[in-house]
């Protein structure tokens, strides 16, 4: 700590600070609470499908089939588990995160320096505040010293601007960030120059940041349609299944007689048909997407929204620090001579061009953290002269009156002074004749329309070491004009190109210049020739600019009201909306949409908590992978889905066979049990981790509207069912009419069957892939599960008790091959079928237009 002179304010005492504490509460930012490892249990339970699965545990138990209710609950416990670990994995990184929106502070209490933590703050505190410092708390300066302050998390622009404790701007103005020579600071923004002392005025949620906070309280979050979806399918087979149950019971009844027959054969087919599938692919899936999605540094704060990424029709997109990698570099030069050259950011300097950035380099800091200062220097450093001045003497900061400064430098004997500044301040340090003001003009007008910023640079020489008061006492002489553009990411232009081709419209919201604006969307790729403002959305209602935004796709100075107002409108329009963002200005728009995607390295606590997904890396082109893995998990979760449709006919339908047959029966619950335990790993490992489509980026957004099942989907699905029980079902009838033993004509069906269903594997896990495409492309779950059946297989033909309690008899090498041959017949049939009828059931937007909802 360290005492303040007598001259200085000393500040609260520590009681006092103790009592505003106490009465104020924490300087943190509003936020949701924390959620327990018991409260993450709890809200997984609470899921209708998992609670399916524990249901439907707990009445097999009931029923005495162990095997099955163990299986059951394994599926359970496992999804329990993976949903947990990755629910908490998310809460600790974001605890992590919130480091970053909790600075600490340098506060003056009883004429001492204190370093103290962010959160103990607190109102008419003095905050003593340098280069380099993210300020705590909203403050309003009573001293400041050539202070520049970075206020993009608030208002998204990515220049400094300059604060003085001195001001004219009128009050109501000085409350709102952004603008040149206001008083007031705002907390999370960061000091990129100079120095001050100032008093804080609004702590914790009262500051500009937690305001924006709080009004995330009246945004609902979206429940996620596959969700909905499922919940109704869930439903509508359990139904099915149940109903089917009772027939059986009552046909075995009238035609064979017995109750307790019938009723053994009404569990066995409700075993085949209850939908436990159904729940394992959804909560298994989207949880083992969240975690593929991670190893990308992608963090998933809802599962469920990766798949709704999937299937986004708007990318509302920042530009500050999303597009645009939030530092400023040199683009273009221009000399008085009229000679310009566009700099490469690795390129060479031209030689007549080194004395301008040398002497923009040290009209800067000497160690600065402005993004434009530390673009000069960068591009200065290339070529600047080994004998350039090394001893700063004095600076002459930015004033109202003349928007540029100066740098003294000792060379030599001499005074050497280098000016940057406003074009038209330069000017007037520089007495410019009629021409040359002209002809800078014209330079300054051609670079801000490619949306740069510009600077013009001069410099002096003084024989006199002794610096004068002002800047107007040397003679400048005009050393050119350097451009600066904050550039976009490498990653974005090919980014923005795969969302057009995935059929994403992608629009930029920023609170920048229009210029600025068109020209950062023109170098993305994003396709727009004009550009709507703040002001013109204002003028407009619901209506109105919901019709503007069907043609626009660039908005520039937009205030966080207005970025809400346009998902809203999106939203209203029946788009399926993302937003990114990573100022505290985009959580409302964050929470609003259907998908939030936040910036995980520079973004606010607020912007984190208000999204359903946040990108670790910054990495925009993180979120085209998250849109491909988000169609790769509903293309799965279909396959997956058509399959359960598919193999439950034939099991079904082999178990009502022998009812109308009047031929033996085949199947107790014991072999539905085997069989579920060829289907459930399938679902759970084989589709889930299914290759994505060769077309996956390349084919529209799925209709938003669209359910789940469509009817193309579940006829196909009918279709490949009854396909394989006809097979099968021909042959039960053949053999039990011939002279094959009962137990052994059973063996052979069940293990037909068993081919049949590997068969429906390999049929499904494509749309369109061929037999050959699939081997080129080998699923390795689909491998070990093909290699764990096999192995099965063997040992119940090879083990004598195994065949006793399956009652299967023995089966001869021409019953094996037999059972193999139906397998491939169905495979290579319904093969023939897709290729036929050219299956399009994963380009749901052409062939489900007709089907009523």
């Amino acid at each position: 700590m360290t005492a303040v002179s007598a001259r200085q304010p000393t500040g609260l005492t520590n009681l006092a600070a103790q009592a505003r504490l106490a009465q104020d509460g924490a300087n943190e930012i509003p936020r949701a609470g924390k959620t327990s490892l018991l409260g993450i249990v709890t809200n997984v339970l609470r899921e209708p499908m998992l609670a399916l699965l524990l249901v439907g545990g707990i009445a097999y138990l009931l029923l005495g089939d162990l095997t099955e209710a163990l299986i059951l609950l394994a599926f359970a416990t496992f999804s329990v588990v993976v949903t947990v670990i990755q629910q908490t994995r998310t809460e600790h990184v974001l605890e992590a995160l919130r480091d970053l929106s909790a600075p600490r502070a340098l506060v003056i209490r009883e004429g001492v320096h204190l370093r103290i933590a962010g959160r103990d703050v607190v109102r008419d505190d003095l905050i003593v505040l340098g280069q380099g410092d993210r300020v705590a708390a909203d403050a309003v300066l009573i001293d400041a010293i050539d202070l520049q302050a970075d206020e993009s998390l608030l208002t998204g622009e990515s220049m400094p601007v300059d604060k003085s404790s001195e001001t004219d701007v009128p009050v109501e103005q000085r409350l709102q960030p952004g603008g040149h020579g206001r008083s007031c600071l705002y907390s999370g923004s960061l000091i990129v120059r100079g120095s001050g002392t100032a008093r804080v005025v609004a702590t914790g949620p009262r500051t500009e940041m937690g305001k924006i906070g709080q009004s995330l309280a009246s945004l609902e979050s979206e429940v996620p349609r596959l969700q909905r979806d499922t919940a109704r399918i869930v439903a509508w087979c359990a139904g099915g299944g149940a109903a089917v149950a009772l027939v059986v019971v009552l046909l075995f009844r009238l035609l064979r007689g017995g109750w307790i027959e019938a009723l053994l054969a009404g569990i066995a087919i409700g075993m085949a048909m209850l939908p436990e599938e159904f729940p394992v692919v959804l909560t298994v899936f989207l949880a083992m997407g969240a975690w593929r999605i991670g190893k990308v540094g992608v963090l998933t704060r809802r599962a469920s929204a990766i798949e709704t990424l999937g299937s986004a029709t708007v990318l509302c997109t920042d530009k500050t620090g999303t597009l645009t990698e939030n530092r400023m570099s040199v683009t273009w030069l221009w000399l008085p001579s009229g000679e310009i050259t566009a700099l490469a950011s690795d390129g060479p300097i031209p030689e007549g061009f080194r004395h301008l950035l040398e002497n923009a380099a040290l009209a800067s800091a000497v160690e600065p953290d402005d993004p434009m200062e530390l673009a000069l220097h960068k591009a200065a450093n290339a070529g600047m002269d080994a004998n350039r001045p090394s001893e700063l003497l004095h600076t002459w900061p930015l004033r109202p009156g003349l928007l540029a400064m100066s740098n003294a430098w000792r060379w030599g004997n001499v005074l050497k002074i280098s000016a940057k500044g406003a074009p038209e301040a330069i000017a007037t340090l520089c007495h410019l004749s009629a021409d040359m003001q002209s002809a800078l003009t014209d330079a300054v007008e051609a670079m801000a329309i490619r949306g740069i910023r510009v600077l013009a640079v001069a410099s002096a020489t003084a024989p006199d070491p002794d610096w004068a008061e002002a800047q107007y006492a040397y003679q400048y002489e005009l050393a050119g004009l350097v451009g600066l553009a904050d550039p976009i990411r490498a990653s974005v232009p090919d980014a923005v190109a795969q969302c057009r081709s995935a059929g994403i419209r992608v629009v930029m919201i920023t609170g920048d210049h229009a210029a600025t604006a068109l020209a950062i969307a023109h170098q993305a790729g994003i396709a727009s020739d004009q550009v709507f403002s703040g002001a013109e959305i204002a003028d407009l209602d619901a209506d109105r600019l919901s019709e503007r935004l069907k043609t626009v796709n660039v908005f520039a100075r937009i205030m966080p009201e207005q970025k809400l107002r346009i998902v809203q409108a999106l939203k209203a329009s029946g788009e399926i909306v993302a937003m990114t963002g990573d100022g505290v200005n985009d959580a409302p728009s964050l929470k609003a949409a259907h998908i939030g995607i936040a910036m995980g390295k520079r973004g606010t606590d607020v912007a984190r908590e208000a999204s359903a997904i946040v990108l670790l890396d910054d990495d925009f082109e993180s979120i085209v992978q998250s849109v491909r893995l988000g169609r790769r998990i509903y293309d799965n979760i279909r396959k997956a889905m058509a399959f359960i449709f598919a193999v439950h006919v034939p099991i079904a339908g082999l178990a009502l066979l022998p009812l109308v047959s009047g031929l033996p029966v085949l199947f107790g619950p014991i072999h539905i049990a085997l069989l579920e335990m060829v289907i459930d790993p399938v679902c759970a490992l084989v589709f889930e981790a299914e290759h994505a489509e060769d077309d996956i980026m390349r084919r529209p957004p799925r209709d938003p509207a669209e359910r789940l099942f469509s009817l193309p989907m579940i006829v196909w699905s009918i279709f490949q069912g009854m396909v394989a029980f006809v097979i099968l079902g021909g042959v039960f009838i053949i053999t039990g009419h011939s002279a094959m033993p009962e137990a052994e004509m059973r063996a052979l069906t069940f293990f037909a069957l068993i081919a049949t269903i590997v068969a429906l594997i390999l049929v499904n896990q494509s749309y369109r892939a061929t037999i050959r495409g699939l081997i080129a492309r080998p699923n390795k779950a689909m491998l070990y599960v093909t290699a764990i059946i096999a192995t099965v297989s063997v040992l119940i033909l090879s083990i004598p008790p195994a065949q006793s309690l399956l009652k299967f008899g023995s089966v001869a090498w021409s019953d094996i091959v037999l059972a193999l041959g139906l397998g491939a017949g169905v495979l290579v049939f319904l093969e023939g079928c897709k290729a036929l009828i050219g299956l399009n059931i994963g380009k749901q937007r052409k062939t489900i237009s007709w089907i009523p909802r």
